[in-house]
């Protein structure tokens, strides 16, 4: 069993001769009144990661400690700025199942072995407020790194750390900084004991040259598809853990980054070997659709829950509420498992390795030698001239499921469009950003449309449902009906978004 808390904090170097006796008085700074001695703990920790330092180099750490009030397994994510995610397990002495399925998009199914040993004699102070809280814990470590994995040197070193009470206002890190900053006090180098740790001992080091600036020519369109693609699979690897967890929205950004990669590989096929390309975005669209069905189905949850409570009760017939908690229970389930299942699988992991060989070994066509404002305004025109037949055709066909089709088409072409402006915002600007935009806006109205469409389906199944059980249909048609004036709305909307969207001039910019 596990359980992860948010975790603020900043180092700071300390003088080599500080002792767990010694810490700066920081009694005023911040709305501190007074500083609490905590006393003397003792910790001893072993990390562990892969051969190559997968997790040091992802910013991710593992490890397993002795002492202090925590011992346990602790692994390590980060977040944005000064936090990190801590997710916490009981001790153990193998590395426990569910930390490594937590880490498995950053180890890719490699074994995970001690890499360092670090041990630290910490003084802690308390840094109270006026009512009597503490705000930050205030902390001198004397520390000692140990090589476990190959020959190397000890080290040792003494660091300051601030860690922020929970609902602390970050403002109180910044002031705390300027004060010791005043008293010569600087940032450390390392963001954390095993960066240095693994640095000083010459076990390794997680900075690593970045091997697709060196294979991609300085200032060419495939330096800059190299880098969006690089940014979006750490963006993957850094969901996982929260999918697998279930947390809120993580399927949605994982889905959708599945979408984002398979896209841009598609419309710099001229950049990027297709031979290649083209076997890894079919696995994308694989992994994107196990992870739809969950995704799916918390959009339907949602829609329809919303549209049960905006009746008045008068409308209501039936055991309606109970009957979509029963509808959903069943969808949820399945749904879940099939996301689990697909993240726990070998062809998952085979995925995750193919996209990290896109950037550690990228297959660069002779164009991607090319500089990147021609190139990525032709791929963005190809792309918007998908979209713009697409659209011609939708809006020629009488209502009706056929329409309803073509509509659907143009919605994921139009996403096509807008993810190819993504990697050019730098190179081509403005054109760029502001087609996104207009068609961002036609994506919207079509996404609205679609999510009519399949609401009403899923209000048909549950309606017939009802029906056989001998409940009134009444509510579930109202729904229904509901659900088709929206669709019938979102077409009044798409024909003006469609006009800003397609203005000609906004497209001869490209090519001027």
């Amino acid at each position: 069993m596990t359980q992860s808390k948010r975790e603020t904090e900043r180092k700071y170097e300390a003088p080599s001769d500080a002792t767990a006796a010694w810490l700066p008085d920081l009694r005023g700074v911040g709305g501190i009144e007074s500083v609490v001695d905590q006393g003397t703990q003792h910790l001893d920790a072993v990390y562990y990661d892969t051969g190559n330092l997968q997790l040091a180099r992802t910013a991710a750490t593992l490890r397993r400690r002795t002492g202090g009030s925590d011992a346990g397994w602790h692994l390590k994510l980060p977040l944005s700025g000064d936090s990190r995610e801590e997710v916490q397990a009981p001790l153990s002495e193998c590395v426990p199942d569910a930390l490594r399925e937590l880490v498995l998009s950053r180890t890719r199914g490699a074994d995970l072995r001690p890499v360092v040993r670090i041990r630290a004699t910490r003084g802690v102070r308390q840094l109270v407020g006026s009512d009597g809280v503490s705000l930050a814990e205030l902390s001198i470590d004397a520390v000692r790194a140990e090589p476990l994995r190959a020959p190397g040197t000890l080290a040792s070193w003494s660091e300051i750390e601030v860690e922020l009470a929970t609902d602390t206002d970050h403002a109180l890190l910044d002031a705390v900084d300027g004060a010791l900053g005043e008293m010569g006090i600087g940032r450390a180098r390392n963001s954390s004991k095993l960066a240095r740790a693994l640095e000083e001992t010459g076990v390794g080091t997680p900075r690593v040259p970045d091997e697709r600036a060196q294979l991609a020519t300085p200032g060419s369109v495939g330096e800059e598809v190299l880098r969006y693609l690089n940014e979006r699979i750490c963006t993957l690897v850094n969901l996982d853990p929260a999918v697998r967890r279930g947390l809120p929205d993580a399927v949605h950004k994982m889905r959708t980054t599945c979408r984002r990669l398979r896209s841009v590989l598609r419309s710099y096929r001229s950049v990027l070997d297709r031979e290649v390309t083209d076997p890894v975005r079919e696995e994308l669209k694989w992994l994107s659709g196990e992870l739809g069905a969950e995704r799916d189905q918390e959009v339907l949850r949602e829609r329809l829950s919303e549209g049960i409570e905006t009746l008045s009760g008068e409308l209501v017939l039936g055991a309606v509420s109970a009957r979509l908690q029963i509808w959903d229970a069943g969808n949820t389930t399945e749904a879940r498992r099939r996301v689990l299942d697909a993240l726990d699988s070998a062809r998952y992991l085979a995925l995750l390795k193919h996209l990290a060989a896109l950037t550690e070994r990228p297959p660069l066509r002779a164009k991607g030698a090319r500089q990147p404002n021609g190139v990525m305004a032709k791929a963005i025109l190809k792309e918007d001239g998908r979209l713009t037949d697409r659209m011609a055709y939708a809006l020629e066909i009488p209502a009706g499921t056929e329409r309803d089709r073509a509509l659907h088409e143009a919605r994921k072409a139009a996403k096509k469009t807008r993810y190819a402006t993504e990697p050019a915002r730098d190179s081509v600007g403005k054109p760029a950003v502001r087609l996104g935009k207009r068609v961002k806006a036609v994506q919207q109205v079509l996404g609205e449309h679609q999510d009519s469409v399949v609401a009403r389906d899923a209000l048909r199944k549950v309606a017939l449902r009802a029906h056989a059980a001998g409940e009134p249909g009444f509510t579930w048609g109202l729904l229904y009906g509901r659900e088709q004036a929206a669709a019938d709305q979102a077409e009044r909307e798409l024909q003006p978004a469609w006009a800003r969207a397609s203005r000609r001039g906004l497209r001869k910019t490209f090519t001027n």
